[in-house]
């Protein structure tokens, strides 16, 4: 295997292994409200949005994929060393998140990563400013439209149902829940998993192994396609805990007919932001979902300390994983990738 071939396959790896950190960091996003409201064990509701996860690939066009390949910055001034200060910031934003257990965003450590790499190599001038613009814009368009969804299911569930027994309420929002929590897997599956294909193609068109046109979406190979999606599933079974604990059990205690009022507005701003090819942010739309429910339910016990934090985070992921990127772009050059 000559050099360029090896050094390629072994950021094709990063990029998976990105990939598999997002599932990884993201699955507080998939399953934490059917975990804090005992419809499924976490070992139960990891496979269940692993499965969905994966299966989105089949369902959503590869519209976040093209955003990300040639949206964010020129894929003219792609080379090895930017593709590896990308990744190098997205990881390491991710990982540092996770350890600190906040739910920021896996889709904005990587626009702040090729943005801290791009600009690292050839200045303002490559960027997407009309992508990034709507990107920046959807940090707070998706939380609101979780926050309103959830709480209008909210409302509308509790006049519909104002006259049930609360015991049958309870039954047959359980079931529902199950559905809710397949539909947000799926939609964070169907918008998640596509930025890592974006990443592969732009490396591999970079490097001349695509032709002499950046492939559209339905050109893209399906091997990069079932990769990515499989990489996110695995990454999703193997869960990540300590923002399950902060996303289900510290923002505001819930029951399964508002866990399914959640999930169901994030998924209908995750859905939204897809079908628009804007890479957006699970953990933003879940956590207004969340935030939309305890509000209605009782403002007090929302944790407004923990949302603050968790707001800080999101305010500080694309400046925070470009400045990584930047430093990791210029090691990656120093070292001669």
């Amino acid at each position: 295997m000559d050099h360029k071939l090896l050094m390629v396959s072994a950021v094709v790896a990063a990029a998976l292994a990105f990939d598999f950190i997002n599932g990884f960091h993201d699955a507080a996003n998939s399953i934490a409200t059917v975990v804090s409201t005992r419809v499924l064990t976490p070992f139960q509701a990891v496979l269940w949005a692993a499965f969905f996860n994966f299966a989105a690939f089949a369902v959503f066009n590869l519209h976040v994929a093209g955003t990300i390949g040639k949206g964010i910055i020129d894929p003219n001034v792609v080379d090895m060393p930017v593709i590896i200060g990308a990744l190098g910031g997205a990881i390491g934003w991710n990982l540092l998140t996770w350890w600190w257990g906040l739910p920021s965003s896996s889709s904005h450590a990587l626009v702040g990563g090729l943005i801290g790499a791009g600009v690292s190599k050839a200045g303002l001038g490559i960027l997407g400013w009309s992508k990034i613009s709507v990107i920046a814009m959807f940090i707070v368009v998706s939380p609101v439209i979780g926050f309103l969804g959830a709480a209008l299911m909210m409302i509308a569930s509790s006049w519909l149902l104002r006259r049930a027994n609360p015991g049958k309420v309870d039954r047959w929002y359980r079931r529902l829940q199950l559905l809710s929590a397949a539909a947000f897997s799926l939609n964070h599956g169907g918008n998640d998993a596509q930025k890592t294909v974006g990443i592969i193609v732009v490396l591999l068109y970079s490097q001349g192994y695509l032709g002499d046109h950046f492939p559209g979406a339905h050109e893209i190979p399906t091997w990069i396609v079932l990769s990515c999606f499989l990489a996110m599933g695995v990454g999703t079974m193997s869960g990540g805990w300590r923002i399950v604990k902060t996303m289900g059990m510290r923002l505001t205690k819930l029951r399964p007919y508002g866990g399914f009022c959640a999930e169901t507005g994030g998924t209908m701003g995750i859905l939204l932001a897809t079908l628009l090819g804007i890479p957006v942010s699970t953990t933003h739309t879940i956590t207004g979902g969340i935030v939309g429910v305890g509000s209605l339910l009782n403002r007090g016990k929302v944790r407004w300390g923990v949302a603050g934090r968790i707001v800080w985070a999101w305010i500080f992921t694309i400046p925070a994983a470009a400045t990584i990127s930047a430093v990791t772009y210029f090691v990656a050059r120093a070292l001669g990738a």
